[in-house]
């Protein structure tokens, strides 16, 4: 391709929508290993015998709409203005309250509510989880490490994000256990991610605008041309997650 067929070509993935939290636009296009863990398994086996449940950060409540049948009480949150009407048209109709927030430190929600507190790849305060949980409730958190797909920075001439580089199991765990928590389980792996064509780094770069903050294709138009010509080459760029989980109890 010349280069203005190219910067058209990535401006077209760039631009394509995204609503919710759904990936299916790039689903077949990236892949990340499994870790050795299930997070959804470990979830809808603590739904069975809670009566109240809170979802941190539902995204377009794609994946608790899979939980179904809800406990008696079950509330979900999303920070991300877009994702919330989504969210509320998704799963106020199945009787799940969704609520919007603007502060991870202060959540409009009362105190000793929720038997189980579920939260998948979402910022949350430890003080505030603590708050909200009854006594004897669980939190059951994955996340993404601050170093994730670190080497995606490091292809794109990019500095990694600092606000997040301190983001791992060890510090989360010290986090919670200093709130009082009791930490039931935590393991932390770095599975191998590939992205299969230079439309799926672009359209998840969009997505996910913490990886690399002010990413624009103008910006960086020169080092994705470099990724395209590897993957075309090599059929994928590989590099690596971070993932740990982590299962603490009030």
């Amino acid at each position: 391709m010349l280069d203005k067929e190219l910067y058209e070509y990535f401006k077209a993935e760039y631009n394509k929508a995204f609503a919710g939290w759904d990936f299916s636009y790039i689903k077949d296009r990236m892949e990340t290993e499994s870790v050795s863990w299930n997070y959804e398994k470990r979830v809808f086996n603590a739904t069975r015998s809670v009566h109240s449940m809170l979802d941190m950060g539902t995204g377009g409540g794609e994946f608790l709409r899979t939980l179904q049948p809800f406990p008696n009480t079950t509330y979900a949150t999303e920070a991300y203005k877009p994702n919330v009407s989504v969210a509320k048209k998704n799963l106020e109709p199945l009787g799940v309250k969704v609520v919007e927030i603007c502060d991870d430190e202060e959540l409009p929600l009362k105190s000793n509510v929720f038997d189980l507190i579920i939260n998948r790849h979402e910022a949350y305060s430890a003080r505030e989880v603590y708050r909200l949980l009854k006594n004897g409730g669980y939190f059951i958190t994955q996340q993404v490490g601050g170093l994730n797909k670190s080497e995606l920075n490091v292809r794109m001439d990019a500095d990694i994000n600092q606000e997040f580089k301190h983001w791992n199991m060890k510090y989360a765990v010290a986090e919670l256990e200093q709130q009082g928590f009791k930490i039931i389980e935590n393991k932390e792996e770095f599975p191998t991610a590939k992205f299969y064509d230079i439309g799926a780094i672009i359209y998840y770069l969009k997505i996910i605008p913490w990886q690399i903050p002010n990413f624009s294709i103008e910006r960086y138009f020169e080092k994705l041309k470099e990724i395209k010509i590897h993957i075309d080459q090599k059929g994928s760029l590989v590099i690596k997650a971070h993932r740990f989980l982590i299962v603490a109890k009030k």
